[in-house]
């Protein structure tokens, strides 16, 4: 008997018994579906946070303060108060490898217009900001140096602050006054739309020169967080180490000292974000595929149910000269056979699953080929492993003891 032979006997039998052969692959079907939208989930969160991170500007370097250390008492990270723009001047003016800087100093504020009003966040900054952040502004403008240097109340909104104050984020807000804080501040453009990353909005902010917030807004000439933008992405690494060097120099460190600020490259956070999204996916994937081994073992149980329900069958064909081989084969292709059909259909299941979730739900989903190979790979690998027993059971029966089954 050969080979194609087998599989009709085997699409034979599968079709004598659809729904117990259906029910045989809800299994793998549900598995196989499940890996899919799991991993697709896990690349679209990945290919979403990598976007965004891409989205804070080309070739960046974070600096923030260091840890407080009051009477022995640790601060938080970044709870130190020792940056100042005599420090972002100093890195524009001695390194060589930086071609932007760019500082922030950040706080909550009320924001009245007319009867309206909610809070948000303020943001002093320079004009090199807009670069460095990649923050432009769609209507109006941004601030320039002269304005900075002069103290001026003007500032950039964010689409949901307009929303929040004018009901529609589509409003042209520009040249009406704003009051952030009891301070009036003229309204000179507004910031493209960026969306959220994770729990924080991009467009629910304000920014306004660095001068304005420090002297009526903040109270304080402290820098929360210097932008530094290097020249190229190779030299990313050389841009860190002179902005830490003059840095040090600056806040008066020796070489045994520890630096009390801390320099996190684009990559660093991109890197720790796609580590944390591949944890997830593999956590997620591996218990997804659970359910392809218990469909596996779903497998294995009709099997044998059919080795015993064919016992007589069994024991005519090798009565008449079928071979120990051909019965083991017969029983082994229709278990692949269902592992397969399984799997097919749970792939489409998967991918109509992903592509339902970032429609219906607008999660970021990304399908792509390898999870489908992989997937399709391993449900036959199931159908071929939880098949050898029941084919070899089917297989060393003996043809007279067949025979006489009842």
């Amino acid at each position: 008997m050969n080979f194609l032979e087998n599989i009709r006997i085997a699409l034979r039998g599968l079709k004598s018994n659809k729904l117990r052969s259906i029910l045989t692959m809800l299994g793998i079907i549900i598995g196989v579906g499940a890996v899919i939208i799991m991993v697709s989930i896990g690349q679209g969160a990945k290919a979403s946070v990598a976007g965004q991170i891409q989205g804070l500007g080309s070739n960046l370097l974070i600096v923030s303060p260091g840890q407080s250390n009051t009477g022995g008492v640790k601060g938080g990270s970044g709870s130190l108060t020792n940056m100042t723009m005599d420090d972002v001047n100093a890195i524009k003016s001695g390194a060589n490898d930086v071609s932007n800087v760019a500082p922030s100093a950040s706080k909550q504020v009320q924001v009245v217009f007319g009867s309206q009003n909610t809070s948000t966040q303020v943001i002093g900054t320079t004009p090199s900001y807009a670069d460095v952040r990649n923050q432009q502004a769609s209507i109006g403008r941004f601030f320039t140096d002269q304005e900075n240097q002069n103290n001026a109340q003007v500032a950039v909104i964010g689409t949901t602050v307009v929303q929040d104050l004018t009901g529609s984020p589509n409003t042209n807000m520009v040249g009406q006054t704003i009051n952030i804080d009891q301070v009036p501040f003229e309204i000179i453009g507004v910031l493209q739309s960026k969306g959220s990353s994770g729990t924080s909005n991009n467009d629910d902010q304000i920014l306004v020169p660095i001068s304005s917030a420090q002297n009526r807004l903040i109270g304080s000439k402290s820098i929360r967080t210097i932008y530094v933008e290097a020249k190229s992405s190779d030299l990313m690494t050389a841009a860190s180490a002179e902005t830490s060097q003059i840095l040090r120099q600056q806040h008066g460190l020796t070489g045994s000292e520890a630096n009390d600020f801390t320099v996190t490259s684009q990559s660093d956070i991109l890197s720790t974000a796609e580590g944390v999204s591949q944890s997830l996916t593999l956590l997620l994937s591996g218990v997804a595929a659970i359910s392809l081994l218990v469909g596996g073992i779903g497998i294995m149980n009709i099997m044998l149910v059919s080795v015993t329900e064919r016992t007589r069958e069994i024991g005519i064909r090798k009565a008449i000269g079928a071979k120990r081989k051909t019965i083991m084969l017969q029983f082994l292709i229709e278990a692949v056979i269902i592992s397969m059909l399984g799997g097919i259909i749970g792939i489409l299941f998967g991918a109509g699953g992903a592509e339902l979730l970032s429609k219906l739900e607008g999660m970021s989903t990304q399908v792509s080929t390898s999870p489908i190979v992989m997937a399709f790979a391993f449900s036959a690998a199931i159908g071929i492993i939880f098949g050898v027993f029941p084919a070899q059971k089917a297989a060393k029966l003996n043809p007279i003891d067949a025979l006489r089954f009842e």
